[in-house]
């Protein structure tokens, strides 16, 4: 089933845009919209329409990401709270 193909294929890579997932999997752009609105429908997934342009052209899109995923954080030293001075 693509829907399957298309979820594992977003837990093992991430946030991706909806041609992105139809070049990468090698589904029609058409099925895999399908299968995001069902994904999306059993909130399995999340989505959010983007346009971007390529020179003139307009370029309409999804971007889908698993619903709930937090990142995990960014690996070294985190910054501390600063110390505020107080002057006279």
């Amino acid at each position: 089933m693509q829907t399957d193909q298309i979820l594992s294929h977003l837990k093992k890579h991430g946030q991706l845009l909806d041609l992105e997932i139809a070049s990468a999997t090698g589904i029609a752009l058409v099925q895999v919209r399908k299968s995001l609105a069902d994904l999306t429908a059993r909130r399995e997934i999340s989505q959010c329409s983007v346009t971007h342009f390529n020179g003139d052209k307009r370029v309409d899109g999804f971007q889908c990401r698993i619903s709930g995923y937090v990142p995990p954080a960014a690996p070294g030293r985190k910054a501390g709270p600063t110390k505020s001075v107080a002057s006279d």
